[in-house]
């Protein structure tokens, strides 16, 4: 659903062109009713209103997307392979699990393993992390199968969000309810817990008291479900899309140009060969992650983003390296305000 703000925001213009472009892919590869159904949700705390949602199953999107590749030949498929480490040996990308032992290969790697993203590319390219402040932010759902009528019209959203009914033929239970999810920072296990069942109890229970009663019930007899997972959110709360920095030579250029009291440019940071990061999509992965794909793919086939003149921040607002960036115009400013001491 979009990212409702008063004034626009990174975030939210975002949103406004991951909303329709996910919404077309659902439409074009996975039938309604067997992966999604369109909804509409209210806002009921901030920024109220009532705006258009989807409900989205990603497992069936993912099968989808997987299917077309490989129907085009396009893709091969190695599951189950632990990467521990990337290097590059003669403008190969090598990926190799914790032994050493090589895992595949190719001129051009983009790494997009979530909040396993921050392990893997410390370990690989020596950045700490003030270059890639990622964060883990777990979160549960609870839910149950839906026996009787749904107790609201629409989800409802306030401190999390109750889907009243979510109607899928392609699961089994075919109709479930579901409230959702916690957000607890620092946490990376992906087990359930009774007491994110509690909190997510405490949030049903502003949203619908009757369904948290009905919660209650379920608690008690020990039939509730739940799902949980880890977010990766970065520090600035948006993704991380692009090329990675190469801080050793970042390192050097910015000796040089300190000498030449100039400043230097996002874009003119460099960066990796190659080797590209798609991560820190938090709470929007289903809203951003197709557009920042196609985006990322044209970045590598050197195609101009498909972006209005006036959008184009939103491309440096993504980029990798800002953060490196950011920490070496902060050292230049105060190395200035020393040296004017």
């Amino acid at each position: 659903s979009p990212h409702v703000t008063r004034a626009p925001t990174p975030l939210s213009r975002l949103s406004d062109r991951g909303v329709p472009d996910m919404r077309a892919e659902l439409e074009r590869l996975v039938p309604e009713g067997a992966g999604w159904q369109a909804c509409e949700v209210d806002n009921l705390g901030h920024n109220p209103g009532r705006w258009p949602a989807t409900l989205v199953q990603p497992a069936a999107l993912v099968r989808a997307w997987l299917d077309e590749a490989a129907n085009l030949t396009a893709l091969h498929t190695r599951w189950r392979a632990s990467v521990h480490q990337l290097q590059q040996v003669d403008g190969q990308w090598q990926a190799l699990d914790a032994d050493g032992r090589l895992q595949g290969q190719a001129p051009l790697a983009v790494v997009a393993a979530a909040h396993g993203s921050h392990a893997l590319l410390v370990r690989s390219l020596d950045l700490d992390g003030d270059n890639l402040p990622l964060r883990p932010v777990q979160g549960q759902l609870s839910y149950a199968a839906l026996q009787d009528m749904p107790l609201m019209p629409r989800p409802q959203r306030n401190n999390g969000v109750f889907v009243p009914l979510y109607e899928d033929r392609s699961l089994t239970p075919a109709r479930v309810w579901a409230m959702g999810s916690t957000y607890e920072r620092g946490k990376t296990h992906c087990h359930t817990t009774d007491a994110a069942h509690e909190r997510n109890l405490q949030s049903l229970q502003a949203l619908c008291p009757p369904a948290a009663q009905h919660m209650r019930e379920l608690m008690a007899a020990g039939e509730l479900r739940g799902w949980a997972q880890v977010r990766c959110a970065s520090l600035d709360r948006l993704p991380l899309m692009g090329a990675l920095p190469r801080l050793d030579a970042l390192a050097e250029l910015a000796d040089r140009i300190g000498r030449q009291r100039s400043r230097l440019p996002l874009a003119a940071v460099p960066r990796w060969s190659g080797l590209y990061a798609l991560t820190a999509l938090g709470s929007r992965g289903l809203t951003l992650s197709h557009w920042c794909a196609v985006q990322l793919a044209r970045q590598i086939d050197g195609e101009a983003p498909d972006l209005p003149p006036g959008d184009l921040d939103l491309i440096s607002a993504l980029d990798p390296a800002r953060f490196a960036w950011k920490q070496l115009r902060r050292a230049q400013s105060a190395s200035a305000e020393l040296t004017a001491g």
